[in-house]
């Protein structure tokens, strides 16, 4: 029997947890012994691990990676608060719009000499989310493979020290055909090694929990009710949704809510724009949810107005409860859907988004071909596990 380690982060809620969870939960155990190795035993989505997943102790020296410094200092790590600190100094020159995402590679890149290594060896060792640093430095695996969940061509990365991470693994997987172009129009060398395994979705599973009781005031919203699942972050571009909904209601449209399930570092800034709007009555941040489908079960329209994407795992789930879904024209769009046939492509921008809800509100007949489309589509894919075992030797 192969062993097989997969390392991440948590499992807080999130779409990258999401998948990682459909794919634990579609693996083929009979065949593969898995260890789950994450840096901190923390997140609503533990509760949901397979039984056979062996879920490894955790190390109180990576689980610093989810503390303040401060804190990081007092458990006596400081040479890992020292790491962050630089790390968070070299970010913030760089003026980028999401300095957290160097901040991150940096700290791996300056904490990796004070970092334990895993003693086991195995067959395979996977890196689920990026930075990739873990697996290629601390982990002994005869095959390495590292995933891709996002557009790198939208991501602002130390290329160089980026590229010396991925030379250490033997495969680098996609979660979509448009996820690998934008990876390699940054990194052509890894042509090669680049292939693609969509993320794993279970329609049974999906169904099934979108009938789950809970308290939702969208079941007593008698108003065309749109809804989003993302994290309040830039990447997702819940900002513009904010602006699209007030554009909405000036131009005379004041009977749609929009209702965004999700938390994440935005939340004060989106706050802000919805009361300076004076959305408080329309636009919703419904917070974290273990379970979001009985939120989009409710919904008219789902709309992801997303700056970049690697493959929205929400909008495949909406998609699977019979959901019109509108998306921006992100780079990596035409991978999550066929525009017209199971949804709809907008302008990335506020007016693009503006613009298409309407049309959508305004023309039941769209709504509903879009949602009779997707009830004719299984969107069960878990032999994409196939390609997975296929690289495992």
């Amino acid at each position: 029997m192969k062993k097989i380690l997969i390392s991440s982060f948590d499992m807080e809620v999130g779409g990258v947890e999401r998948s990682l969870i459909s794919m634990l939960n579609n693996f083929d155990y009979s065949n593969y012994q898995v260890d789950l190795l994450l840096y901190s035993h923390t997140g609503d989505f533990l509760g949901l691990l397979p039984e056979q997943v062996n879920l490894l102790p955790e190390n109180k020296v990576y689980k610093t990676f989810r503390m303040s410094v401060k804190d990081t200092i007092k458990s006596g790590q400081l040479t890992i608060a020292i790491a962050r600190m630089r790390a968070k100094y070299k970010a913030n020159k760089s003026n980028s719009a999401e300095s957290g995402i160097k901040q991150m590679q940096y700290m791996w890149k300056y904490a990796l000499p004070f970092l334990p290594e895993v003693e086991a060896e195995y067959d395979v060792a996977i890196s689920y989310l990026w930075p990739h640093d873990f697996t290629a430095k601390k982990v002994k695996a005869k095959t390495k493979i590292a995933w891709i969940h996002t557009d790198f061509s939208n991501v602002e990365t130390d290329q160089a020290a980026d590229l010396e991470i991925w030379k250490s693994y033997q495969h680098i997987i996609a979660v979509s055909d448009d996820c690998k172009k934008a990876f390699l129009s940054k990194y052509p060398s890894l042509s090669a090694k680049t292939k693609v395994i969509e993320n794993i979705t279970s329609p049974q599973f999906v169904m099934l929990q979108s009938e789950e009781k809970t308290e939702n005031p969208m079941t007593t919203d008698t108003r065309f009710k749109i809804v989003t699942v993302a994290r309040l972050s830039h990447a997702k571009g819940i900002d513009n949704a904010v602006e699209a909904l007030k554009k909405i209601k000036d131009s005379g449209y004041n009977n749609i809510a929009w209702y965004v399930v999700g938390y994440g570092g935005d939340e004060k800034r989106i706050k802000q724009l919805i009361k300076q709007y004076g959305l408080e009555d329309q636009f919703y941040l419904l917070g974290k949810k273990i379970n979001p489908y009985p939120f989009i079960k409710e919904a008219d329209l789902y709309v992801q107005p997303s700056r970049y994407e690697g493959k929205a795992v929400t909008v495949s789930e909406a998609q699977i409860l019979s959901k019109p879904v509108l998306i921006t024209n992100y780079s990596t769009a035409k991978s999550q859907l066929e525009t017209g046939v199971n949804g709809l492509i907008c302008e990335l921008s506020v007016d693009g988004i503006t613009k298409e809800i309407i049309k959508i509100y305004n023309t039941p007949s769209i709504r509903d071909g879009l949602s009779s489309n997707c009830k004719n589509i299984n969107f069960n894919n878990s032999n994409e596990l196939i390609k997975l075992y296929s690289l495992i030797t």
